[in-house]
């Protein structure tokens, strides 16, 4: 990541923990202090895409997207019994099928 973008992204952060508006103008203030040449249109960038979010929270939240499903997931397949069992078996033998077609040698590139 260039120094420039790098610079803004921490400015986006100062402004955030110390619960200031982002905007563009006070990223390139920020960034201005550092004597880091940002352009504009990266600072503009950057507020519009953190408007409205609370950056505080995305920065807490980071990974955690993807374990609520999965969590709902085991109370279904436990109360599925049997049958989920069965599923995956059945995928297991259809996948050793198509592994005997490729030991017959004959390949996409031969």
């Amino acid at each position: 990541m260039a120094t420039a973008e790098l610079a803004a992204t921490y400015a986006a952060l100062i402004l955030a923990d110390d619960g200031i508006e982002i905007t563009s103008d006070k990223i390139l203030a920020l960034t201005n202090a550092a004597s880091v040449e940002l352009e504009p249109i990266w600072a503009s960038l950057l507020a519009k895409a953190l408007e409205g979010k609370n950056v505080k929270d995305l920065l807490s939240n980071v990974g955690a997207g993807g374990a609520g499903p999965a969590a709902a997931a085991g109370p279904a397949a436990a109360a599925a019994g049997g049958a989920a069992a069965e599923a995956p078996a059945e995928e297991k033998k259809e996948e050793e099928k198509e592994e005997s077609d490729d030991d017959m040698g004959f390949g996409l590139f031969d």
